[in-house]
């Protein structure tokens, strides 16, 4: 959503649903995330009926009348579908190609081929970074665990030295790098510039995954102990085709959405004038839709023609992709309606006047509330969208730059100690075969070195930009 389109919605509504004071918002936020909470944790409910429900009790205890309440929720979950629904899609079913088609595979098979030995866990963190760009995180735990089972049984590796860095990358590229759901609402919620936090999200996820992921591998690999699961290795995609697409043209189309979007960054930089033909030029071919749009319509001539698709192919491999994210558009959305009708109620306010009051850093803030909603939710994305909301009115006067490390802040809070409040973390101890102890002493960590890692960076880069 543009600024223009958010001047336009605050024009419609100037004043907030409700006139309690910060004493009654502040109560209504608790209770608001606290039902949130509790029916995800306690009650198991979905989190977009989790956030919904939520979104109305927030409304009734901060005394907003409920037909406003479920106005704000409406306006902010439909906003929030039109700014990130198609780029999620868009994402969905690029990393649907990538994975039918060989192409993850590929990408894999070279880079391992190539290393061995002690290189072998910075090839398996630079693995899971490039295939984590385009893929959801869960579709990227599928498709990489059986190469780190493999790795580690053949090359004689401990699972955790290999394994680690793998997660690393992959949970790096989730909560900092658009076009991942979470850095997208964040970006849309604070109206950050797409090309600069991408940009800067590249130069936080590059030390931030070195420490999480082939550094620390080497403690959890002295902690856990454990052996690769003969049970837990599935079939790869490519052992069904009989060809696949090259290293050269996969690895390009899954960078040109990001060459083509840091493309623009740069040149909006360097030229400044909104009027000159070139910046119009990469202001149309650097938005996030032409870019994913771009790579999934190279993908179909450099991935799927490749390995063989026929055009009978392409629509039930496109329906397979959107199929998995309607959950996720779902939650997304809700997590928008929620920020909407905080928005509308004043929090955002409330929290601007509080941080000035007790002099907090807007991006320590931002860290920290993204901190406690992802410890009681269990979910990156809630987490992300709900602490979006929260703090938007404190981009209000923030440069490009710090807008920017405000949604890394958010998405690096997000990632904080998953538990087993978290999908991820029970993924990870089926897939490796551990215990509830040695999952928190290895997947926790490593999340929460991530998660402490990335804010501390963003706070240094706020100090020098």
């Amino acid at each position: 959503m543009t600024r223009l389109s958010v001047e336009m919605l605050a024009a419609d509504a100037p004043e907030p649903i409700t006139s309690a004071g910060h004493a009654q918002l502040g109560i209504a936020v608790l209770v608001g995330i606290a039902v949130i909470v509790l029916l995800i944790t306690k009650f198991k409910l979905h989190a977009f009926l989790s956030l919904t429900l939520g979104t109305l009790v927030l409304g009734a205890v901060a005394g907003a009348p409920l037909d406003k309440a479920i106005t704000s929720f409406t306006t902010g979950l439909g906003t929030t579908v039109a700014g990130v629904g198609v780029l999620i899609a868009l994402g969905a079913i690029l990393g649907k190609m990538l994975a039918d088609s060989g192409g993850a595979d590929q990408i894999v098979d070279t880079i391992l081929a190539k290393a061995g030995g002690r290189s072998m866990p910075w090839a398996m963190v630079l693995i899971a970074s490039v295939i984590g760009l385009p893929l959801f995180f869960e579709v990227g735990v599928v498709l990489l665990i059986p190469v780190v089972l493999m790795v580690a049984k053949r090359g004689n590796y401990s699972l955790m030295r290999i394994g680690i860095p793998a997660l690393a990358g992959l949970s790096v590229m989730h909560g900092l790098v658009p076009p991942h759901p979470g850095p997208l609402v964040a970006i849309d919620a604070v109206q950050a510039n797409l090309g600069v936090t991408l940009a800067l999200g590249v130069l936080v996820a590059i030390p931030t995954v070195i420490v999480a992921g082939p550094l620390f591998s080497k403690v959890a690999a002295r902690w856990v102990d454990v052996p690769a699961p003969d049970r837990m290795i599935p079939q790869r995609a490519s052992e069904e085709l009989d060809k696949r697409p090259a290293f050269g043209p996969t690895l390009a189309t899954i960078l040109l959405p990001v060459v083509l979007m840091l493309s623009k960054a740069l040149v909006d930089i360097v030229i400044d004038d909104p009027e000159h033909t070139a910046q119009r030029v990469f202001d149309v071919v650097g938005s996030p839709l032409i870019a994913l749009l771009a790579s999934v319509l190279v993908g179909i001539f450099t991935l799927l023609r490749p390995a063989g698709f026929g055009k009978d192919r392409l629509t039930p491999l496109v329906e397979k992709g959107l199929a998995p994210i309607a959950g996720i558009l779902l939650i997304v959305g809700a997590g928008g309606g929620f920020k909407q009708t905080l928005i509308d109620s004043g929090v955002g306010q409330m929290v601007l006047d509080i941080s000035e009051d007790w002099s907090i850093p807007a991006l320590l803030l931002a860290w920290l509330i993204a901190v406690a909603i992802r410890l009681a939710t269990g979910s990156a994305t809630v987490a992300t969208v709900s602490a979006a909301g929260l703090v938007a009115p404190l981009a209000a006067d923030m440069s490009t730059a710090h807008t920017a490390l405000l949604v890394l802040a958010i998405g690096a809070g997000s990632l904080f100690f998953s538990h087993v409040n978290d999908a991820g973390f029970w993924l990870v101890k089926e897939y490796f075969g551990l215990s509830v102890g040695q999952t928190v002493k290895t997947w926790s960590i490593m999340e929460t070195i991530i998660s402490v890692v990335a804010g501390g960076l963003v706070l240094l880069l706020s100090l020098v930009l």
